[in-house]
């Protein structure tokens, strides 16, 4: 296990630091408390025997992890500077390596982790440890702590931080992902090598970097690429895309960027370039992020494809899926266990699951923070990123591709100002020179929409939408309708009946299987050129195949317009596409802020193009006008992006960058209070700020939901309903949650009470804690209702 910690970390060249966290993290197992209690737990104590320990009593009352950090404290050099943080660190990584990562100085000024060093040895066991441990492990022990080598390894990390960041606050930032490195390397060693002792069958079905060559899969790449048509136009321009980015890959690794018009190639384009840089730098795996659940499958079929095929690769061991929508023929016992650690050379997972990776507390997505160390990290829509987590997201991609040797790539077709924020808090780098393709040329090739400002005082009623829908519809065979909230996406649909056979609801109110299933019959009828109409929120803006003749949306920021205006003529079928935005009459964003904050800077840039259209290109989504927008909304919300942490969550008022980094508060808090040590390094509130980090900051509460499915899906979401009511085998509920997954909407508290007060929510079994709502509310049209559906909308679907 120490040789697969440090293996680990020697990829960011600290290979001492991980093989002793590895060494001694359970140094505490070798007391006799704990022995007696695995003893008791297998069956070799029993009850009557004077050691035996009720196993149902003890587990997780055994404190293991504590003596292994407080060794590292005793035995690491005080005098040398180097060796003072090294213990801190490895000290804070064996402490942690079961909960997550320990707190520094705690909010009301404790010392958390001085806490855990002295304490008592009844507690900790430390000394009978130290008498029961194996001679190897004390002689590797002392080498370690005493070798040169360790020394150099944190010495050379300090230089390249240092090197890597001028400002005190963020190098001790970054210091701080460096002790999150580590005790990834540690906590993925020892859940894998743990779960091999137990389940050795599995072993087998690990990977542990022992991947294809990145050779035969460029070949079986550029085989697809070759056999994709010229044709259409827009076929050739996607081809320059990707000729340009194949070009760029023999750049030196770092920051680059893919800002291309919707609809520009740019999941081909980006694979190209990672696939052949990662060739030319020896890096280990491809990471494609993508901001929704709605398009991780899409692309990760869209690579599929292009590795498999004439060739004869086990696309299995290649292409790795995680996120909560796996469809079951993906969903394997391989891809489970691969999903823990990343462990594939390309890996799909979502904003979500990556941000967790770097700042969530506890122990699961921490241990797959080593996978992004010699990696190409691809963002896909990157503009989604949420705004409070901006300073946090610079800091990490700043901290990976300078520390860990990694390279990244943000994709989308309205680059946020990333490079353009507060300096201080952190800011990615920008150079024109990083920039994948020329997208100033790339925007007029691109060009085959118009986008009308179609506001009008006092806003269109549904009546004027529904009626305006109809005549777009005869002009141009097909529209789409985005709205800004569920409510008026579902008016504006009900508003359409009758208009044309084919029309569809899409919104989150759907359970991600049946959200799929529309845009499946969406996909055909576009294809075959049936008319067609969809009414949706915002989940099929950013990345999305679709290709309607008209587009309306809801006012909204420029960044959406310009993203559903993606929808729109994709492929260039027609001589132009239309995008129209509205306003809605009477529309109630209730507490959608950020709508609201990104419709008043639309508003202004609108209101200038209006005045000056040459200063946009004559375009209200150019280049020009998105950066106009963003430099408008960044200002607006500046105070907003190093992620606030509310007094009534914390006590206090703070961020989770100042927790992250010198947890300022906490050390005034320490000083009023007499507890400060000034010779303290790592101050920061680890396990704190990991609590308080929510990607998606929404009160909802999943529920699963009777979705009747078609063809093989059918009735699938009733029987794991049903199963999920009488199963009581712990392994098997599990595994029929997982699949449950796509059958799950998430609520919020105000839809929650009336769906309980309807009596609506069952819960599968007594405090189990899953709810599921009765058949008789989920509607075929548009998911799950707080009212009853109608006899008739029920049959009919």
């Amino acid at each position: 296990m120490s040789h697969l910690s440090g293996k680990y970390a020697k990829k960011i060249d600290a290979e001492t630091l991980g093989q002793l966290t590895g060494l001694l993290h359970d140094f505490g197992k070798y007391s006799e408390v704990f022995g007696s209690y695995i003893e008791s737990a297998v069956g070799l104590l029993q009850e009557g025997d004077s050691r035996y320990r009720d196993p149902s009593r003890w587990k997780g009352r055994v404190d293991h992890s504590t003596a292994g950090a407080q060794w590292v404290w005793r035995n690491l050099d005080d005098q040398d500077p180097v060796l003072c943080l090294a213990k801190e660190i490895l000290a804070i990584c064996i402490c942690s390596h079961h909960g997550g990562l320990v707190d520094g100085l705690a909010n009301d000024g404790e010392d958390t982790l001085m806490k855990r060093m002295v304490k008592a040895d009844e507690n900790t066991n430390f000394k009978e440890s130290c008498a029961n441990a194996d001679e190897i492990v004390l002689i590797k022990a002392a080498e370690f702590a005493c070798s040169t080598q360790l020394v150099k390894e944190l010495s050379g990390l300090i230089g390249v931080v240092n090197a890597g960041v001028k400002l005190p606050m963020l190098r001790i930032f970054w210091t701080g992902l460096l002790v999150r490195y580590l005790f990834s390397c540690l906590v993925d060693a020892d859940r894998t090598d743990t779960a091999n002792f137990e389940n050795p069958e599995d072993t087998e079905l690990r990977l542990l970097g022992k991947y294809t060559e990145w050779e035969p899969l460029i070949n079986c790449f550029e085989r697809h690429i070759s056999g994709l048509k010229a044709y259409p136009e827009i076929n050739r321009k996607r081809a320059e895309v990707s000729a340009h980015c194949l070009q760029r890959s023999l750049s030196d690794q770092g920051l680059f960027y893919l800002t291309v018009p919707t609809g520009g190639g740019k999941t081909l384009a980006s694979m190209r370039f990672a696939l052949h840089h990662a060739r030319k730098h020896s890096l280990d795996r491809i990471i494609y992020v993508v901001p929704y659940t709605s398009i991780i499958e899409q692309n990760a079929q869209e690579i599929r494809d292009a590795l498999k095929g004439k060739c004869s690769l086990d696309i299995d061991e290649i292409v790795l899926e995680h996120h909560s929508n796996l469809h079951e023929k993906h969903d394997t016992k391989r891809n489970r266990l691969l999903s823990e650690n990343w462990d594939a050379p390309i890996v799909f997972t979502t904003s979500v699951q990556l941000l967790e990776t770097l700042f969530g507390g506890g122990t699961r997505g921490a241990r797959r923070m080593h996978q992004l160390a010699r990696a190409i990290l691809i963002f896909d829509e990157v503009q989604t990123l949420p705004i409070n987590t901006i300073h946090l997201f610079n800091n990490a991609i700043n901290f990976l591709t300078k520390v860990c040797s990694s390279s990244v790539v943000f994709c989308t077709a309205t680059q946020p100002l990333l490079h353009d924020v507060d300096q201080n808090k952190g800011a990615v780098p920008y150079d024109e020179q990083r920039e994948l393709a020329p997208y100033s040329d790339l925007f007029k090739g691109f060009r085959r929409i118009e986008v009308v400002d179609e506001r009008k005082t006092g806003g269109w009623s549904f009546s004027e939408i529904g009626m305006e829908i109809e005549r777009q519809l005869e002009a141009l065979g097909s529209v789409l309708f985005i709205a800004n909230t569920k409510k008026d996406a579902k008016r504006i649909y009900f508003e359409t009946e009758g208009l044309v056979r084919h029309r569809y609801h899409l919104s989150t109110a759907m359970c991600p299987a049946h959200r799929l299933e529309i845009l499946r019959r969406i996909k055909v009828c576009l294809q075959r050129k049936w008319p067609v109409v969809c009414v949706s929120t915002q989940l099929v803006e950013a990345g999305v195949n679709l290709d309607f003749g008209c587009v309306f949306r809801a006012l909204a920021g420029l960044d959406s317009i310009a993203q559903a205006a993606g929808r729109c003529n994709r492929n260039n079928r027609r001589p132009n596409g239309r995008v129209l935005i509205v306003n809605l009459k009477g529309e109630s964003l209730g507490r959608l802020r950020e709508i609201k904050l990104a419709q008043k800077e639309t508003l202004r840039v609108l209101d200038e193009y209006r005045e000056s259209p040459e200063s946009f290109g004559g375009d209200l989504i150019s280049p020009q006008a998105v950066e106009r927008y963003y430099h408008y909304y960044f200002y607006q919300r500046a105070n907003e992006m190093d992620y606030e942490v509310r007094a009534k969550d914390l006590g206090r008022k703070d961020t989770l960058l100042s927790l992250l980094s010198t947890n300022s508060l906490s050390v005034c808090e320490a000083k009023r209070t007499g507890q400060y040590n000034p010779k303290r390094i790592l101050n920061q509130a680890f396990k704190s700020a990991g609590e308080y980090f929510k990607v998606i900051d929404a009160p909802t509460q999943g529920i699963l939901v009777h979705y009747e499915g078609f063809g093989k899906t059918k009735g699938e979401a009733s029987r794991l309903i049903s199963a999920l009511t009488i199963t009581t085998d712990t392994k098997q509920l599990k595994t029929l949650l997982i699949k449950a997954q796509r059958f799950c909407v998430n609520v919020f508290p105000h839809d929650l009470n009336k769906m309980e007060k309807a009596g609506a929510l069952h819960e599968t079994q007594p405090g189990s804690g899953v709810w599921y709502l009765d058949k008789h509310y989920y509607s075929p049209d548009c998911g799950a209702c707080t009212e009853q559906v109608g006899e008739m909308e029920f049959l009919n679907g």
